[in-house]
């Protein structure tokens, strides 16, 4: 067997077992959440990352920038549609300030992991300033 044919059938098998796990990635990009007029001066920012689904376990990290004041909490939420607001239902780890790091990992029920398929799971980072959202980010393929 020559060793072109053995490299060859070794990265076969690699890519094999990476299907066989399940593994699913998403894209992830922050923009400011649905805002009015008066909320132009606390509602700013943008963001990328990326959502790594392995069985059941959902891993995320991602970035932002430019918020117009610190982040507090930030939070995976479930929707009933892509665009629309929903409810929270797992905390995420995410830098106290202005620009930064969000992530963590986690298991899903398989309703959560149906949803995240359907690209109805979002991210919501909120603010001193917007406690009630400033970035959303859309998990989607």
């Amino acid at each position: 067997m020559s060793s072109h044919y053995r490299t060859r059938s070794k990265l076969f098998l690699a890519a094999a077992l990476l299907l066989a796990q399940g593994e699913e990635r998403f894209k992830i990009r922050f923009t400011p959440v649905p805002m009015d007029a008066a909320m132009r001066a606390t509602v700013a920012g943008s963001g990328s990352g990326t959502a790594t689904l392995s069985g059941n376990k959902l891993t995320i990290n991602a970035t932002f920038a430019g918020m117009p004041s610190a982040a507090t909490t930030a939070r995976l939420h479930k929707a009933v549609a892509s665009g629309v607001r929903g409810s929270a239902f797992q905390d995420l780890t995410v830098t106290k300030g202005i620009s930064g790091t969000v992530g963590g990992t986690f298991d899903l029920t398989p309703d959560q992991i149906d949803n995240l398929r359907k690209g109805h799971v979002y991210i919501q980072i909120s603010s001193e300033k917007a406690p009630d959202g400033t970035l959303w980010g859309w998990i989607l393929k």
